[in-house]
């Protein structure tokens, strides 16, 4: 048997993961991470990716839109904006949310206020399209 971790994984809306794992593999600003059994303390902010979940049934893939993850004595916890197991995204509403977002990108100027958010917008939309295909 793989050496385990406890793994919460939580949302503003729900409770996605609450028990073992073997790896959490997950983007930070600096890159991807990846997190096994008794891996030192540890704290992130996340951003907008792929995130994959071994455990003793095997991996789960899921879109992961930011926030943060943190390490302590064993015990990990993802705190996320969103997250999205592979089978729970709806592709065709991935796409549109893409192309929206895109198309508003082009209206405005990097300094317009509401730009950040359009472009988070469209990071989220791209981790979700990566993630289901």
């Amino acid at each position: 048997m793989a050496a385990v971790f406890s793994l919460q994984i939580v949302t503003p809306d729900r409770l996605i993961y609450d028990g073992e794992a073997e790896r959490l593999i997950v983007r930070t600003l600096t890159g991807d991470v990846c997190i096994l059994a008794h891996h030192i303390d540890y704290a992130a902010a996340l951003v907008p990716g792929e995130a994959s979940v071994v455990t003793a049934d095997g991996e789960r893939v899921a879109a992961c839109s930011g926030g943060l993850l943190s390490v302590s004595d064993n015990q990990v916890r993802l705190m996320a904006t969103t997250f999205e197991w592979q089978d729970e995204i709806d592709l065709a509403r991935a796409q549109r949310a893409q192309e929206a977002a895109e198309a508003q990108l082009k209206t405005m100027s990097a300094d317009d206020q509401n730009y950040a958010l359009v472009e988070a917008k469209l990071k989220r939309a791209l981790a979700r399209i990566r993630t289901k295909t």
